[in-house]
């Protein structure tokens, strides 16, 4: 077991008198509080940024992790100092049951908030359940306020069910409801200030995020990237916007809220401002491999152990020698950055 760690056990592998908790950190010192669970890698909608349009490279049934193991890894996370876990896919409510699921997470000790990224498909027919069985906040994906636009992003018709989804989500009180928006240079750029008005007019964050090359087919490149800082100048013009105190040292983005109005702004910046150093997070796919880094090129195969009958000790160790293989940073801005080998809707958002 590694040196120096303490670990909390299921009771039949808990030695007598040792129920001491771990504080998961990794090799630069930074503790990891944040496990974002990707529970499948389908998804209905066919983001250009994200996935192509053929599911040619989905995962076999018997290759994604049951909502049995996906408890016992939470469990066992949680147990090393997790104490957010947001549910991702994909989109993790075309798979079945999910509200068991989120059921389960729910219950586990030492758990303090727990979220879903989802793209909003069937949200107001979901919400109520799923904010029954314990699910604290929610996060829409949603690239365009314009529905012929949306149409073209997605390859969906459902603008009006994401909007419905939204407004849902923000009446039942899964707050903060929050809207994540990627903008790309050429195509949706010019939606900044709708989207300040959406936030405005509806109480909700928006928060805008860096195109970032984890698209499946290949487009990204940085003339694409509209910065943070161009999207905070675009704001300036109209809105007195004032800088928010992050909840955390880890928050992962710049917030502002309207001097003279309801609404939130985030910028998440990755490219033009990456903020690596104070990283909190680790990643599992839906098939069962812990990945360090959202850009990361390697990943660790947590399901063969789990499948492999060992027990929860063997699972801890090697979840924590994984941790202490944690990435520095991304290098998207260093000349030698290889983009990962699989798309965002593979690892997770």
């Amino acid at each position: 077991m590694t040196p120096g760690f303490c670990i909390t056990l299921s009771k039949a592998d808990k030695p007598k008198g040792r129920t001491c908790v771990v504080l998961l950190t990794d090799s630069y010192g930074r503790p990891m509080r944040d496990l974002r669970i990707s529970i499948t890698d389908r998804c209905n909608f066919r983001c250009f940024y994200c996935k192509s349009a053929v599911f040619s490279n989905a995962k076999e049934r018997a290759e994604i992790l049951t909502f049995e193991e996906i408890l016992r890894l939470a469990r066992l996370f949680v147990g090393l100092g997790i104490t957010k876990i947001r549910v991702t896919g994909g989109e993790p409510m075309v798979r079945r049951d999910v509200d068991r699921l989120i059921a389960e997470l729910s219950r586990l000790p030492g758990l303090e908030d727990l979220a879903l990224t989802t793209n909003g498909f069937n949200l107001a027919e979901k919400a109520v359940l799923l904010r029954a069985n314990g699910l604290n906040r929610v996060t829409v994906s949603l690239d365009s306020l314009d529905g012929a636009r949306f149409a073209a992003i997605t390859k969906s018709n459902d603008f009006e069910k994401v909007l419905a989804g939204i407004h849902e989500a923000k009446r039942i009180g899964l707050e903060p409801v929050k809207v994540n928006c990627v903008l790309v240079r050429g195509f949706n750029e010019d939606e900044v200030v709708p989207f300040a008005e959406f936030s405005r007019q509806h109480d909700i964050a928006v928060r805008f995020i860096e195109f970032m090359p984890l698209d499946e087919q290949g487009q990204w490149n940085r003339e694409k990237v509209v910065t943070g800082a161009e999207v905070l100048a675009r704001l300036r013009e109209r809105y007195e916007m004032v800088p928010v105190g992050k909840v955390n040292d880890h928050a992962t983005s710049a917030d502002y809220a309207f001097a003279d109005a309801p609404g939130r702004i985030g910028l998440i910046m990755p490219v033009s401002v990456p903020f690596c150093g104070q990283c909190s997070r680790v990643r599992l796919t839906a098939d069962g491999k812990i990945r360090t880094c959202l850009f990361s090129v390697i990943e660790h195969d947590v399901r063969t152990v789990l499948r492999s009958g060992a027990d929860d000790s063997a699972v801890i160790e090697f979840i924590t020698e994984t941790v202490q293989k944690k990435e520095r940073g991304h290098r998207i801005n260093e000349p030698d950055f290889e983009p990962p080998p699989r798309s965002m809707s593979f690892i997770g958002g």
